[in-house]
């Protein structure tokens, strides 16, 4: 009889081991599948997530400013030529003299005029000897209206007979240009992301955050054209600032 019930406790153990080993081999196998369902879609999310980092558009921002000169300088290049050094001096040195007078009579001081280069040079031709000596005069001045006045009556020195040569002329230059940047870069940032919005607009998609940015060479030109000042030119003061922007800005 204890055999009997020993044999039937052995058999009802066997049976719950068993179950048992069923029950944890289910127990795995469910908590498998839901890992690799889970894996698979945070990888498939990944994958989504790099692909959108992907989807990118680079535009150009132009932004462009009108402003004035606040500093002219004008190079006045002349020379004398005579048969000997000493009369070539003379001449040089009395159209000096005419110059700083003709500058004076326009209200500029004297150190508004300063001597910046002086050429002796000598050419013979058939024992016939000619001297020439070249001087060089610069005007600087942040008055740039009495400097335009003073470039309209520059042919009152060669009336006087003042010889002025290549090189002469007034440049106006603008040196306020670090005080305008940053307005200016951020002109160009919006008028870049304003072509971006426009792309994703008609894309179908919207615009998200930058993802890289090049600022450009701010330029300064004349604003009516190519004045570089020159022999008997004359710069224009007014002048046109401009820079241009590279923006690469998400899409989400």
């Amino acid at each position: 009889m204890s055999d009997q019930i020993k044999a039937d406790n052995e058999g009802g153990f066997l049976t719950r081991l068993t179950a048992n080993k069923g029950k944890a081999w289910l127990a795995g196998a469910g908590l498998l599948s839901f890992g690799l369902i889970v894996g698979g879609y945070l990888m498939g999310d990944g994958l989504v997530r790099m692909k959108q980092a992907d989807r990118a558009v680079t535009v150009r921002g132009l932004a462009e400013r009108e402003v004035t000169a606040d500093l002219a300088t004008w190079t006045i290049a002349y020379s004398a030529k005579a048969g000997d050094l000493q009369s070539a001096q003379a001449k040089a040195d009395a159209d000096t003299k005419a110059i700083r007078a003709f500058f004076g009579t326009l209200g500029f001081d004297g150190d508004a005029v300063q001597p910046t280069g002086a050429n002796v040079s000598q050419f013979s031709d058939q024992g016939i000897t000619t001297y020439t000596v070249k001087q060089r005069m610069s005007l600087r001045t942040t008055d740039i209206k009495k400097a335009q006045d003073a470039v309209k009556r520059q042919f009152d020195l060669v009336k006087q007979g003042v010889e002025l040569e290549e090189g002469s002329g007034m440049a106006f230059t603008y040196t306020k240009l670090n005080a305008i940047k940053p307005e200016m870069i951020a002109q160009a940032t919006k008028d870049a992301r304003k072509s971006a919005e426009q792309f994703a607009k008609d894309s179908g998609t919207d615009v998200g955050s930058i993802k890289s940015a090049t600022q450009g060479y701010f330029e300064v030109t004349a604003r009516d054209g190519d004045g570089e000042g020159g022999w008997g030119v004359s710069d224009s003061p007014f002048k046109k600032v401009r820079v241009v922007t590279t923006v690469e800005y998400y899409l989400d």
